[in-house]
């Protein structure tokens, strides 16, 4: 059981949940001594403390980013998101155009999906429906120019259709496979298709 907090270490706590919560980031050592009214000196005394009963966590002795702890000593959830941006939309049946412009952006928790430049595609369609993909679920993508055998994968077919499938590999072709019995396997030359991303989670659309 962590140590029971002195005043100023709750006040200093209660500070900074606030400010994550309100401003989505944490205030410079500065500014919070200028907030809560005590010396620069007296605040890193007490993010110390806090930092050693596991609440808080820096990003290196002198960062500035501090990170509130839950009881598992992980990041807060208030702290873990991340804007994941939605790129046009994709199909998981008959493919569609890729867009490449935005379509606006979905908030992931960061822990969760990790990786860089992740993207968001939107499914049209029940091609994917026994691997758990929806009609307008949203698939996380990380970016890839390359798949193994299995994989769900984001393909871009003849430089213009985009769809979600699972991709194999075979003698002189490649091979992307649906799962749904009610549409066949699509088969293409190995100069016509491009990986563009691998298929890392989904958001289930809203009923």
């Amino acid at each position: 059981m962590p140590d029971r907090l002195t005043p100023t270490q709750q006040r200093l706590l209660d500070y900074l949940r606030h400010k994550i919560a309100t401003d989505g980031r944490a205030p410079s050592l500065r500014e919070a001594a200028a907030d809560i009214q005590v010396s620069h000196a007296a605040v890193a005394r007490t993010l110390r403390m806090l930092e050693s009963k596991g609440l808080v966590k820096r990003e290196g002795r002198y960062g500035r980013t501090v990170y509130l702890l839950n009881r598992a000593r992980e990041k807060a959830a208030l702290q873990r998101a991340r804007d994941v941006p939605i790129v046009g939309r994709i199909t998981a049946g008959l493919p569609m155009y890729a867009q490449g412009q935005w379509d606006g952006s979905v908030t992931v928790d960061a822990e969760v999906f990790r990786g860089e430049n992740l993207f968001a595609l939107r499914v049209k369609g029940d091609s994917m429906r026994g691997a758990g993909i929806l009609d307008a679920d949203l698939v996380i993508c990380e970016p890839r120019q390359y798949a193994r055998n299995g994989e769900i994968v984001v393909a871009l077919l003849g430089g213009e259709e985009a769809t979600v499938k699972r991709f194999f590999l075979r003698a002189g072709h490649i091979e992307l496979r649906p799962e749904n019995p009610a549409y066949a396997p699509l088969r293409y030359g190995l100069g016509e298709v491009l990986i563009q991303g691998k298929v890392i989670g989904l958001l289930r659309a809203p009923l």
